[in-house]
């Protein structure tokens, strides 16, 4: 019987494992590393703990907050001692991760959703300056998406992790008598049930000409593409390189390029990347972790 009893207990947590974690820490957790923290050896001597080395000179952050509010450089890089940030950007030490917590709050103007993430700034603090394809960029990272919330099918939620940004200069903005410098994301990446897909966009009319390719109305999403590496809730590598040819997905060292004639004349734009957890549910009740252990850009 004793025998018995022990392979079902076996068979119990083997079956446990297959699930997505649900989040456990919400906004008024307070930051689980907290600044100057260690930890105390079998010896009795403390350590000092081991941060991500992400440099954020060259990001601002959005919450899920305010209206919502935005934290640029220099503020960001003493993120540990900030209130506002520290629930929804905090270090974990025990696996040496930048943790980016979300739940549904606050929207930017042109979405309906919210977000803790980094919005790339080639000059701290400010979103003036940017990259077009010609002059090429590269984003890579290591992150994983270790908790969040289900649907009410049962399925996970799905969060972008990585965009490449579409901006229209003050030129182009006037020209066609916007009211911002917003265009299309070019490209994002979802974590959505264990993988990670990735969308693109496609120019509705070819023949479109400069002044029509700048209206958001002239882009639609294509009909993207899923790796089949199931990732689930462990770490992963993402590489992210724009040229003037289009775009090159990397997952683990597996290569999705995006490259045809929409790619080209993408080329108007300027671009900035984004990098972090956008939750793409309003269900008041949902929350995200996503976890970035390395982050770098170049250009």
């Amino acid at each position: 019987m004793r025998a018995l009893l022990i392979i079902l207990l076996s068979l119990f947590c083997l079956t446990c494992g297959e699930s997505i974690p649900q989040p456990t820490t919400g906004p008024t957790t307070p930051n689980p590393t907290e600044p100057g923290g260690g930890t105390t050896g079998g010896g009795g001597t403390t350590t000092d703990p081991v941060y991500a080395d992400i440099d954020l000179n060259n990001w601002k952050i959005t919450l899920p907050i305010g209206n919502p509010t935005e934290v640029e450089p220099p503020e960001i890089l003493d993120y540990r001692n900030v209130d506002v940030l520290r629930p929804y950007l905090y270090d974990d030490t025990s696996d040496t991760s930048l943790v980016f917590y979300t739940s549904p709050g606050s929207s930017t103007r042109n979405s309906s959703y919210s977000r803790t993430e980094l919005r790339e700034q080639m000059v701290p603090g400010s979103n003036s300056t940017n990259w077009t394809f010609a002059e090429g960029g590269r984003m890579y990272g290591k992150l994983s998406v270790p908790s969040i919330s289900l649907d009410e099918n049962g399925d996970p939620y799905r969060t972008i992790i990585m965009q490449i940004h579409g901006r229209l200069t003050n030129e182009q903005r006037d020209l066609i008598g916007e009211d911002d410098n917003n265009a299309p994301p070019v490209l994002k990446i979802y974590w959505q049930k264990g993988k990670v897909r990735v969308k693109s966009k496609l120019l509705r009319d070819p023949d479109a000409t400069y002044e029509e390719a700048l209206a958001t109305s002239a882009w639609d999403d294509d009909e993207g593409y899923t790796f089949p590496e199931e990732v689930g809730t462990d770490p992963f590598t993402l590489e992210v390189v724009a040229d003037a040819g289009g775009m090159t997905v990397t997952l683990n060292g597996v290569d999705y390029p995006i490259r045809n004639a929409s790619m080209e004349r993408w080329g108007i734009f300027e671009n900035y990347f984004k990098a972090g957890n956008y939750l793409q549910t309003t269900d008041e009740t949902a929350e995200a972790i996503v976890k970035y252990y390395e982050l770098e850009v170049s250009h």
